[in-house]
């Protein structure tokens, strides 16, 4: 089966009665864009100076004379400038059949990235919505507009990629639930390659072929991830996570298994139970398993994607303030990225097996909510003082890797937004990444330069281990002091990832957008679903 086979079974998985019921039609099409009739061109446009002090001299990124000349007068006059996300809108441009033309600025040519090129996709699509346009067309940036070497790093299959990915991720508006709200979709969105160009090389008419489907798939799994995140706690319990996650997999073939207290129970989950006592709604745990057609050898790595699934998380008996609470129905985005990139994998069929573990519950105060002194025993037998019950989401994930650990995982990522001390490390723009295994660690950042995603590598090592000692159990579960919070949660971790290479997401930070940039709408990111995603290729034979 065929990349383009896939295609008509890719779905966003968005919520049911949503807006979203009917996705977005993402299209690929070879023809000269001067033909090519639509309510909205977009061209890319890159700065070609070199200094950084040197007058701009934008230059489009197509080979298309037509498309040139239209945007002569305004290239001319200085107006555009191809700075990043600057945008130029040209009415009735003469010798083109588009009835307006959209220039987008991608910056300087000599640092021209894929994730750049994502941005300025997303910022052509939102472009439109203002507009009330219901189609949107892009065309493809021709490597031969240039005269020197800036598009080398951007090949054919990658650049058609992360152009369907801005597009995909741009359309999505997250007033899902207001009565009043206005309809701005896109209904289509058009990548346009032009048939003078790349578009008549056989080979590179495959790669961008295969770059848009992959687009699709990944761009589909993410924003399956961010509709479970935005959705409020009283409507995603545990159950109703379960309940999607289940559905997710019968559809795209995965293998689902959703338990609850019981289970828990008979696995000994003491530290995942701890924090589910509290609330009236039942914990679940949930398991999605991918299997390759073809099975490797028997030392053949198994990843396991542990995600932490905290549905609503007041704290608990050492309760949150006010201020802010709402936003903690965001707590279980590390298991929507999980859930997300399982999607993702089952459609792009990697040659390696993959294990996906969500531990998920409502942190809760009550009668029987977990308080601190107490000491439960995690599923690995080790003990924990609890301290802060607001230091939730590391106790339902040391069990979360410890099982699937036993599940047969040689190879472990979490996700989970743990900690406000990586927020306050590093800002809103990177998110925190742990690691106790440093080639591990970089594959995951060799996967960064095709996500666009931003991680940054903290501290996890052994000196930092007294921070989490406990006097009455085998460790606290937050540290000894307010210094280094990120790093003691992740080397709570470490402990029950227990020397196999791990690594650790802290997306606290990233996973909520909080303004509306230009590229993409205010609310859930779905940080972290193209950078598993692509980590798990990396495995692939």
């Amino acid at each position: 089966m065929g990349f383009f086979d896939l295609l008509p079974e890719i779905s966003q998985g968005w919520a049911a009665g949503s807006r979203y019921d009917t996705p977005m039609d993402t299209q690929l099409i070879f023809q000269d864009p001067s033909r090519f009739a639509t309510p909205l061109l977009a061209v890319f446009g890159v700065d070609i100076t070199v200094g950084e002090t040197d007058d701009p001299m934008p230059a489009l990124l197509t080979t298309s004379d037509a498309v040139t000349n239209a945007a002569a007068l305004v290239l001319e006059s200085g107006e555009f400038k191809a700075a990043q996300g600057e945008i130029v809108l040209i009415h009735a441009p003469a010798g083109l059949k588009a009835e307006r033309l959209l220039l987008v600025g991608l910056g300087k040519a000599k640092s021209l990235s894929v994730n750049g090129i994502r941005k300025a996709a997303g910022t052509a699509l939102r472009a439109a919505k203002p507009l009330g346009l219901r189609d949107v067309t892009v065309i493809f940036p021709d490597d031969h507009a240039l005269s020197d070497e800036h598009l080398e790093d951007l090949p054919c299959e990658l650049t058609s990629r992360v152009i369907v990915e801005g597009l995909e991720l741009a359309e999505m508006d997250w007033d899902t639930y207001k009565s009043d709200r206005k309809d701005r979709t896109v209904h289509t969105a058009t990548v346009l390659v032009s048939d003078t160009g790349r578009g008549t090389e056989s080979v590179a008419r495959e790669e961008i072929e295969r770059g848009f489907a992959e687009g699709k798939i990944v761009a589909g799994g993410q924003n399956f991830t961010r509709s479970l995140v935005n959705e409020p706690g009283n409507v995603l319990t545990p159950t109703e996570l379960g309940k999607r996650s289940a559905e997710m997999c019968e559809k795209f073939g995965l293998k689902c298994e959703v338990y609850s207290t019981e289970k828990l129970h008979e696995l000994k989950m003491g530290a995942f139970w701890a924090v589910s006592q509290g609330s009236a709604e039942p914990p679940a745990l949930i398991v999605m398993t991918y299997t390759p057609e073809q099975v490797g050898d028997a030392d053949a790595p198994v990843l396991g994607l542990v995600g932490k699934g905290i549905t609503f998380d007041t704290g608990g008996i050492s309760i949150k303030p006010a201020d802010g609470m709402e936003k903690m129905k965001y707590d279980m985005a590390g298991a929507g990225a999980m859930i997300g990139a399982m999607q993702a994998i089952a459609q792009l069929k990697p040659s390696v097996k993959v294990i996906g573990v969500v531990c998920s519950a409502e942190n809760m105060p009550d009668g029987k909510a977990f308080k601190p002194g107490d000491v439960v025993t995690a599923m690995s037998g080790k003990t924990i003082e609890i301290v802060n019950t607001d230091a939730e989401g590391r106790l339902v994930l040391a069990d979360g890797l410890h099982y699937a650990k036993t599940l047969g995982c040689t190879h472990l990522i979490n996700a989970a937004t743990l900690t406000g001390a990586c927020a306050v490390a590093l800002g809103k723009i990177n998110a925190g990444l742990f690691s106790n295994d440093d080639e591990t660690c970089e594959r995951f950042q060799e996967a960064l330069t095709v996500s666009g995603e931003k991680f940054w590598r903290l501290p996890c090592t052994s000196d930092y281990k007294d921070e989490i000692k406990s006097q009455i159990a085998d460790m606290m579960n937050t540290g000894a002091t307010r210094y280094g919070g990120a790093t003691s949660a992740a080397m709570f971790l470490a402990e029950f990832a227990d020397g196999t290479p791990w690594i650790h997401l802290d997306i606290a930070g990233t996973a909520w957008i909080d303004e509306l940039r230009p590229w993409i709408a205010k609310g859930p990111s779905g940080i972290a679903v193209r950078s598993i995603v692509e980590w798990v290729q990396s495995y692939s034979a």
